[in-house]
């Protein structure tokens, strides 16, 4: 079925896919259906047992993060709520890592004790998957905080949802972002849902990036199930944060086609509106059509590329079932922090 397109609320105002290179796009596909096929194989994995507490898929939203990657550089650091491997995955962390974290073993990214919420790189300047809801936005503003306390051009990614767009903390930290000038794009990931209420029964508001004015701060909706908008969106965020003008807020308006979580029915939305979202407004499938459209790649150019990923997400699931279980004796380890980097542990006494 022909793509339809977004509701002019949604939409970029500029057309960014006129100077998108063929490589360009080829790695866009790439990268979102790696995050779908890894994502399709934790919900089986989670079917069988393997993958306890909660797991929540991203699904739907893989434009999102991969459009925002693309506008990164080195050292931006991200920060993310629970839906998170997709994040992981974007940002280069290891499919290994990641799924045999999200099994419990030795050989995920916080040695099988932290599980899908609380895994961390600081190599790929990921700092979380954090399970409270919100509790993220004012962690990311401290990040970008120590990096305009150290006059870097970085920035910091916060990603939250339109659920947590409601709690108090989120505007807390828009005032002292905004009053600090911190290098801070908060990132609403608007799947229209939160954990289950729609967003017409749970605000007024006709939208979320708009609440940013009564703090000063700039910002705009854009279509998330459109990589090249999102990507678009961002490289202006981005450079409105690196050239020291404060915080941006992107309401990136994506869905999410599974539940809340795998134990979420989602009772509250149809399947024909689920189906009308993967048949109309799928991101993956967007970037497909364009690639075929543009000549850029044939139909055994993309299966040979979906075999690629399908190779490197069961290589994942093989990696962590063979890993073992962390020792009894890891209770006992990362509990206080032993590299300082303000100095040893005598001079900081």
């Amino acid at each position: 079925m022909a793509r339809k397109p977004a509701p002019a609320a949604e939409t970029q105002a500029a057309e960014p896919q006129s100077n998108t290179s063929r490589d360009e796009l080829l790695q866009y596909y790439r990268d979102m259906l790696l995050i779908r096929r890894f994502e399709e194989k934790a919900g089986q994995l989670y079917g069988m047992g393997l993958i306890g507490g909660f797991c929540h898929l991203y699904i739907g939203q893989e434009a999102v993060v991969v459009g925002l990657e693309a506008a990164a550089k080195e050292g931006d650091k991200r920060i993310t709520s629970y839906r998170d491997h997709g994040h992981m995955l974007a940002c280069g962390m290891s499919a290994r890592g990641v799924m045999a974290e999200l099994t419990g073993r030795e050989g995920g990214y916080s040695k099988g004790k932290g599980g899908s919420m609380h895994m961390f790189s600081r190599e790929k300047h990921f700092y979380g998957g954090h399970g409270i809801v919100g509790a993220q936005v004012p962690l990311g503003a401290g990040l970008a905080f120590a990096d305009k306390y150290l006059g870097n051009d970085n920035v910091t990614f916060t990603y939250f949802g339109d659920g947590a767009a409601n709690q108090g903390q989120v505007y807390e930290t828009y005032n002292m972002a905004v009053l600090w000038d911190l290098p801070v794009i908060f990132v609403i990931e608007n799947n229209q849902y939160a954990m289950g209420t729609s967003m017409k029964r749970s605000t007024r508001s006709t939208t979320l990036y708009g609440r940013g004015e009564a703090f000063g701060i700039p910002g705009e909706q854009v279509d998330g199930m459109d990589v090249l908008a999102v990507k678009a969106a961002g490289e202006k965020a981005v450079a409105h944060c690196r050239a020291g003008k404060g915080p941006y807020i992107l309401e990136v308006m994506t869905y999410r086609y599974r539940g809340h979580s795998m134990s979420d029915p989602a009772k509250y939305r149809t399947r024909e509106e689920v189906q009308k979202m993967r048949d109309e407004r799928d991101a993956i499938e967007h970037v497909r059509e364009l690639l075929l459209q543009g000549s850029h790649a044939s139909e055994d150019d993309l299966k040979a590329i979906d075999k690629e990923i399908k190779d490197i997400v069961n290589d994942s699931a093989e990696f962590a079932k063979e890993s073992p279980e962390p020792a009894l004796e890891e209770l006992w380890t990362d509990i206080y922090a032993e590299d300082l980097p303000q100095g040893s542990a005598e001079e900081v006494a």
